[in-house]
């Protein structure tokens, strides 16, 4: 069985744990990211986006720099994932006209609105040099995380 394949249960419990016991959301936020790219390899860039005001803010993140620190809402698979609430994933990134190169290399990307109820506080972006990297078990993984982050803030 494959990474992409399996459940993520034990990494999944490792965020919990993480995120229960850092008192501060900064810590929490980059726990995740943290645990999610040592945990994960298909995992090549995985960042947090924070909503202020009508924009999404980079925070947390790990993998190459991204030209994208700040992305106005409905613009790209960030915004409209926080315009939509909803989890976008995206198997060929080449294909989809909404999406914002950051690198190269990246051929599929996942993001998942982290929500308090119908509010969208943020996002965890995930890219992947893979072509369609993400199955259920990574949808599940990174919306999971991010209902365990909407705590923090």
């Amino acid at each position: 069985m494959t990474m992409a394949t399996t459940t993520y249960d034990g990494v999944l419990a490792e965020i919990k744990a993480a995120v229960g016991a850092e008192h501060e959301r900064e810590a929490a936020l980059r726990r995740s990211v943290e645990i999610l790219k040592a945990r994960v390899p298909h995992y090549t860039w995985i960042g947090i986006y924070l909503l202020d005001d009508h924009e999404l803010v980079l925070g947390p993140f790990l993998g190459k720099p991204s030209p994208h620190t700040r992305i106005p809402l409905h613009r790209g698979l960030c915004g409209a994932a926080a315009s939509e609430r909803r989890t976008i994933v995206v198997d060929n990134v080449d294909a989809d006209p909404r999406y914002l190169a950051c690198s190269l290399e990246t051929r599929s990307e996942i993001v998942a609105p982290i929500m308090r109820g119908d509010e969208v506080l943020g996002e965890i972006d995930i890219d992947s040099d893979r072509p369609a990297a993400f199955g259920p078990s990574d949808r599940a993984l990174v919306e999971a995380t991010a209902t365990l982050l909407a705590a923090k803030f």
